[in-house]
C-alpha cells in the first residue's frame, strides 16, 4: 500500500473512540474525543482497525502530533508494514523532526526497504543537511536492479487473470490456472497455451486461485472459490469455494472437497494451496485467516486465529513436519504438524523485514519468498537453523528487477523458481471487470535461480536469536494458534 492508502483506510472515527474507551484506564466504557486523546491512550490500543481510522482523522485534521502517535503504535503492532513505517517517517518529517526522520529510515534501510525521497516535498523540512543526503543516497542504491533472474515466457494478453502455476517434472510442462476463466492451460517454455481443464458441469470449477502437484500421485490440486472475477459467475455459487483434486497426466476429475456454507459470513475463499508428504493437503482462506487441512474426504480447520490479517503463500518443508505460511502484515509463521503448535520464526528484524509476501516455497532447506509488499518488490531465500524455527542466514536472489509489476505465485521447476511477475489483478475492479481491458498487458513469468550465491553473501542472522517477546494481543507465531482436529493448542506468551 501507498503512504496515501496507509493513511486514508477508513474516514469514520466513531468506532476507533469506542474501541479505545474500552481499552483506556479509567475511560469506563465511555466514548472518547478523538482530538482529546493522550499519546498513553493510543499507546494502548490493541485493535489496528481502530488506529487505522484514527491516522485519516488526523491525517485530514493536520493533527500530526496524534497521527505520529497512532502510527508509532501501529507500527508497533505490525512491524513488517513498511509502508506504515514509511508513512510515520513522513509524518515525523512534516513536523520538522529531524532526528526521528532520519534514525528512522536508516533503520529502515538496514532492514531492506528502499525508496527515492530525495525531491519529496514531505521532506522538505528534514532536508537541508549532508546527513539528509546521505540517507536519501543509500535509500535509493538499492532501487537498482540485482540479481541473474529474467523473464522465462510471456503469456498471452487478455481478460485471463492467470495467477497460479504449477509444473509437471514428468512432462516437462507447467500448466496455468485463469482467476477470470476459470481454466487450467497446459504451457510450454515458450508461453505456447493449450487447454486442458474448463469449468463444466461435471468438475464444478469456479475461479482457479491457486494450485499445488503431487506427481507422485499424478494428481493436481486445485483451490477455486466462486468469486466475482469469474466469468460463470452466479449469485447462487457466491461464497463457495473447494479443493478439487485431478489427474495431473490426464485432467480427469477425481474428487471435490467443498466447504460447508457458512450463513454467518458472507464469503469463503480458497487462495493458497500446498501439498506435503505421503499426499498431505493444505488450503487457506485468505479472508478468514484459516488454514485446512485434507482430512478423512473433508477440508478440516487447522490453524485459525483472530489476529492474523490476510493469509497468503504457504509451504511445507521435505520431511513433512513443518507447515510454513506468510500473513501480508504479520511475517512469516510455521506449524510443527505433529504437535499442532504454531510458532514464530526466529529473525533479526533490524536486518531483515519478512513484510508483504505472497508466495512461499520451499527448496533444498531453504524457503524463498515473493515479497510484493516489500519496497523493492524482491525474490529472496532463506537459510534455515536445523530445526527449521530459526533464519540464520537471508540472500536476495532479484530485486527492483524492471519486469517486477506485481510479482505474485510460482512453481519450483529444478533450481527455477518460476512465477508471475506482473500480476494484472490490480487491472480489475471490485466487482471483477477490467478498469481498462486495453491496460492489459501479456503476463511475464519471470525465472529466479534458486542456488544464486548459495555459499556466498547474503545477510547474517546472530548465531542465537531471543525468542519472541510476549505477544500482545494481536501478534499471532507463540500466541493461540487451535490445531481443530488433532493436535494440541499452543498456548503462551498471552
Amino acid at each position: 500500500m501507498k503512504i496515501k492508502q496507509i493513511l486514508c483506510i477508513f474516514a469514520c472515527s466513531a468506532i476507533a473512540s469506542v474501541a479505545i474507551a474500552q481499552q483506556a484506564p479509567g475511560a469506563g466504557g465511555a466514548e472518547l474525543d478523538p482530538a482529546t486523546l493522550t499519546e498513553a491512550q493510543i499507546a494502548h490500543t490493541q485493535v489496528p482497525q481502530a488506529l487505522y481510522r484514527l491516522a485519516a482523522l488526523y491525517k485530514k485534521g493536520g493533527d500530526y502530533e496524534r497521527l505520529a502517535w497512532t502510527l508509532q503504535r501501529l507500527t508497533a503492532l505490525q512491524p513488517n508494514v513498511g509502508d506504515l513505517k514509511l508513512a510515520l517517517a513522513t509524518t515525523y518529517a512534516l513536523q520538522g523532526e529531524k532526528t526521528k526522520t532520519y534514525d528512522l529510515l536508516l533503520a529502515m534501510q538496514k532492514e531492506g526497504y528502499a525508496y527515492d525521497l530525495a525531491n519529496n516535498p514531505n521532506f522538505a523540512k528534514v532536508a537541508d543537511t549532508k546527513v539528509w543526503t546521505y540517507i536519501t543516497d543509500n535509500l535509493s542504491a538499492s532501487l537498482k536492479p540485482f540479481g541473474e533472474g529474467k523473464v522465462a515466457f510471456t503469456l498471452p494478453k487478455g481478460d485471463t487473470l492467470f495467477e497460479s502455476l504449477v509444473f509437471d517434472p514428468k512432462r516437462q510442462q507447467f500448466l496455468v490456472g485463469s482467476v477470470r476463466e476459470g481454466k487450467i492451460h497446459l504451457v510450454d517454455k515458450n508461453g505456447k497455451l493449450a487447454e486442458f481443464i474448463a469449468p463444466n458441469a461435471e468438475n464444478g470449477l469456479w475461479s482457479v486461485y491457486a494450485m499445488a502437484a503431487d506427481p507422485a500421485d499424478d494428481a493436481l490440486y486445485v483451490a477455486s472459490t466462486a468469486s466475482v472475477y469469474f466469468k460463470g459467475f452466479t449469485q447462487a455459487d457466491y461464497g463457495n469455494a473447494g479443493v478439487f483434486k485431478f489427474k495431473l497426466s490426464t485432467g480427469k476429475l477425481e474428487a471435490k472437497y467443498l466447504l460447508t456454507p457458512d450463513a454467518r459470513v458472507t464469503a469463503q475463499t480458497l487462495s493458497s494451496i500446498a501439498v506435503g508428504k505421503n499426499g498431505l493437503v493444505f488450503a487457506a482462506d485468505g479472508l478468514r485467516n484459516i488454514i485446512y487441512r485434507l482430512d478423512g474426504g473433508a477440508l478440516k480447520p487447522m490453524v485459525e486465529n483472530p489476529r492474523l490479517t490476510s493469509l497468503r503463500g504457504m509451504a511445507v518443508s521435505d520431511d513433512g513436519k513443518t507447515l510454513y505460511f506468510a500473513d501480508y502484515a504479520l511475517g512469516l509463521f510455521g506449524v510443527d504438524l505433529a504437535a499442532g503448535k504454531g510458532f514464530d520464526l526466529q529473525y533479526d528484524p533490524a536486518k531483515l523485514a519478512l513484510g508483504g509476501i505472497d508466495g512461499v516455497y520451499w527448496y533444498d532447506g531453504t524457503l524463498t519468498l515473493i515479497q510484493n509488499g516489500m519496497s523493492p518488490h524482491r525474490v529472496i531465500r532463506l537459510t534455515l537453523s536445523a530445526d527449521g524455527q530459526r533464519v540464520t542466514r537471508a540472500m536476495p536472489l532479484d530485486a527492483a528487477n524492471p519486469a517486477f509489476g506485481l510479482p505474485t505465485y510460482g512453481a519450483i521447476d529444478g533450481d527455477g523458481l518460476y512465477f508471475v511477475a506482473n500480476s494484472q489483478k490490480n487491472q480489475y475492479d471490485s466487482y471483477g471487470s477490467p478498469k481498462e481491458s486495453a491496460k492489459l498487458e501479456p503476463v511475464r513469468v519471470f525465472r529466479s535461480n534458486l542456488r544464486f550465491a548459495w555459499d556466498k553473501g547474503g545477510i547474517e542472522m546472530p548465531a542465537a536469536l531471543a525468542k519472541p517477546a510476549p505477544l500482545n494481543t494481536f501478534k499471532p507465531g507463540t500466541g493461540v494458534f487451535k490445531s481443530v482436529e488433532g493436535g494440541s493448542e499452543s498456548v503462551t506468551g498471552n
